[in-house]
């Protein structure tokens, strides 16, 4: 019996498009996705999802170890944010669901500054109950104590709480902490099948 849907935040309510970013940030230059990876596969971001950078800290990181000019740190953060754009039904989705009296939490790998840009542009994270952030804890999915961190910050059960995620090794990873999961593709999709798991919304 289903009590409690977690959405992760990109990909699932708004754009996450690491390789748009780069071609924003630096143009349509030949090793456009070596440059996505060198940015976003980087130490760095991992450190900035984990909470243990800040972004100028980063930015300067940035330029330290792959030579990214002052601008280019400007712009790319300035991208980062910008194309966060909401998916097309997703907030309905989160706003159906929590109105038929289900509980609804977030579970996201973000950086603090990316999660207060969502909150001054967008009105649907006062619409959780509670929201895991990975910079807030050092974690990032699929590690069991960021599930584990949601479950008992919330005083959720497991086995009523479902989770839906863009990346099939974080649904993986909810699954072995005993939650039902949801690889997220698009709003008519993932409604079809919490509606086969018996939502009724």
């Amino acid at each position: 019996m289903i009590k409690n849907v977690v959405f992760d935040v990109g990909n699932v309510l708004v754009r996450w498009a690491p390789l748009e970013i780069a071609r924003l940030t630096f143009g349509d230059v030949e090793d456009l996705e070596q440059r996505a990876r060198a940015v976003f596969q980087s130490e760095t971001w991992l450190e900035l999802n984990k909470g243990h950078l800040s972004e100028q800290q980063a930015k300067q990181r940035y330029q330290d170890t792959i030579g990214l000019s002052e601008l280019e740190c400007e712009k790319l953060f300035y991208y980062v944010k910008q194309t966060q754009l909401l998916i097309y039904g997703s907030v309905d989705l989160l706003k159906r669901i929590k109105q038929a009296g289900y509980h609804v939490y977030a579970l996201t790998d973000n950086v603090h500054e990316i999660v207060a840009y969502l909150k001054k542009t967008y009105d649907f994270w006062p619409l959780f109950e509670g929201a895991t952030v990975s910079a807030e804890l050092g974690l990032l999915k699929p590690q069991p104590e960021i599930y584990q961190s949601l479950l008992s910050t919330n005083k959720l059960k497991a086995e009523e709480t479902v989770f839906l995620d863009d990346m099939p090794y974080n649904v993986e990873g909810a699954q072995k902490e005993g939650m039902a999961a949801i690889q997220f593709k698009d709003v008519h999709q993932c409604e079809q099948e919490l509606k086969a798991m018996g939502l009724e919304f």
